[in-house]
């Protein structure tokens, strides 16, 4: 399916006329989720890219309005919810723009204030209420339920990988994950804390966005930034901001890994994998010598 600016302005002609007249244009980084254009100076256009990422449009519109109350900085906010239309078959969304660069394209002024202020947020989105919230699923990819989910395409990774990775440390630290069981109340958490999802203004965070895979659990996969991202003092502060213990840490580790282990091998991810798993073996061998 051809998912473009066209199919957009269509979609917002036919169900959004009040909008017809507005400028629609590709936001130059897209994610694997959804595809996001621009609809004039204020609004959004987020389109979904299969029917698995459909089932967001209805938890963020029920959820993302209950949630920006309670949290210290800007996060999308749902306009209007479009409906499948001209053989594009999943419902859609228009929001509010927010400015700002994602942190992968920005210049951040401060890497560690920039870390505390990422954990801070955390914090906050933790704290909220929780109450009725949508427990880990497929519309979230189980973010929030146990690693054990992915024990299976972790093992099967592993088992392919070859000399790629070093085999033994990595199931190490695949095993620690899976022995550190989180036994606390279901809080909110993102789902994927990445980069592209931080916004930046003026070399400082300034909101974040892509809510596609909260919901309510283990927070555990929300510490992957503090891995993949952060280092030094950097990632001191983001650990000690967000009060992270040895056993969230771990299964932070274990969210990591899984993820980079089935990334390795698309030339647009591999990159990013092989830092993600250099940086979660050379944690764990630092913390085991500890």
């Amino acid at each position: 399916m051809v998912i473009d600016a066209e199919l957009a302005r269509l979609l917002v002609t036919r169900q959004f006329p009040q909008w017809a007249d507005l400028p629609i244009t590709e936001v130059s980084r897209q994610g694997w989720d959804n595809r996001t254009f621009r609809l004039g100076t204020e609004l959004s256009v987020r389109l979904p890219t299969g029917d698995w990422y459909a089932l967001q449009v209805e938890k963020e519109h029920r959820w993302l309005p209950v949630l920006a109350g309670q949290l210290p900085l800007p996060i999308p906010t749902p306009v209007a919810r479009g409906l499948p239309d001209l053989n594009y078959p999943y419902p859609w969304s228009i929001y509010r723009w927010i400015e700002g660069v994602p942190a992968a394209d920005a210049v951040i002024a401060d890497e560690t204030a920039f870390a505390v202020a990422v954990a801070e947020f955390l914090v906050a989105l933790q704290a909220a209420d929780a109450t009725g919230g949508p427990e880990p699923g497929p519309h979230n990819f189980f973010r929030g339920g146990p690693l054990t989910t992915y024990a299976a395409e972790t093992e099967a990774a592993l088992a392919e990988v070859g000399d790629a990775v070093p085999v033994e440390q990595a199931r190490a630290v695949w095993t620690d994950a899976l022995a550190a069981t989180w036994t606390g109340e279901p809080v909110w958490l993102h789902g994927d804390v990445a980069v592209g999802n931080l916004l930046v203004r003026d070399g400082r965070l300034a909101a974040v966005i892509d809510f596609g895979t909260s919901g309510v659990g283990d927070p555990a996969c929300d510490v992957v930034i503090g891995l993949n991202r952060f280092s030094g003092s950097s990632r001191t502060a983001f650990r000690a901001t967000l009060g992270v213990d040895d056993a969230t840490w771990a299964r932070a580790r274990g969210w990591a890994l899984w993820k980079a282990l089935i990334t390795l091998d698309d030339p647009a991810t591999a990159a990013e994998a092989r830092h993600a798993i250099d940086a979660v073996l050379a944690d764990h061998a630092s913390s085991s010598a500890r």
